[in-house]
């Protein structure tokens, strides 16, 4: 049994040994086993029955997240399995978004970071607003474009595309709590 997107092993825990929890809960849930090597083989660890113990509360503690801990006893030697769902909301290592890819955590930065987060928040990057941003920044001839773009993907209906540019704007100024221009 070797690694994969939804198994982790390793052979003793270290504290940052949560960062493999986290980038599960981000991405389809999974398993990190602690006791066995790289190729799955297991080969114990001391003071199993300890860490049944503590791990439960240092995820809770760091991750905000609850997760199954269970002692397995195989060959006299023991492991633990910790059992991670995903998480709808996302879960975040010490500040630091992790998701689970293949048998690798990849830290999210930059952009990956933006669409991970409106993501599991059910938006999409066009519903996020800008701070500092008016309608007055707006050029009348992309907004068109736009507005023609997101009719062809069925996210604006048609009926929009029957105003002028003015009227697209007023529309903006409208849903921005402001008076129309006319």
């Amino acid at each position: 049994m070797s690694e994969n997107q939804n198994t982790e092993y390793k052979r003793s825990w270290r504290d940052e040994d949560l960062k493999w929890v986290c980038g599960f809960a981000n991405a389809d849930g999974g398993e990190l086993v602690i006791g066995r090597n790289d190729r799955g083989e297991v080969v114990g660890i001391p003071h199993a029955g300890r860490l049944l113990e503590e791990l439960p509360n240092k995820v809770r503690d760091l991750l905000g997240i609850m997760v199954d801990v269970n002692l397995r006893s195989e060959a006299g030697l023991e492991s633990l399995e910790i059992r991670v769902e995903a998480y709808p909301s996302p879960v975040s290592y010490r500040g630091e978004y992790l998701v689970r890819s293949g048998s690798t955590n990849q830290m999210l930065k930059g952009a990956a970071l933006d669409r991970f987060l409106l993501r599991k928040y059910g938006r999409t990057w066009d519903s996020a607003p800008l701070p500092g941003l008016s309608v007055e920044d707006l050029d009348a001839d992309v907004l068109r474009g736009f507005c023609e773009q997101a009719a062809k993907s069925g996210r604006l209906g048609t009926e929009a595309l029957d105003d002028d540019d003015a009227g697209l704007i007023d529309k903006l100024r409208l849903v921005e709590g402001e008076r129309p221009l006319g």
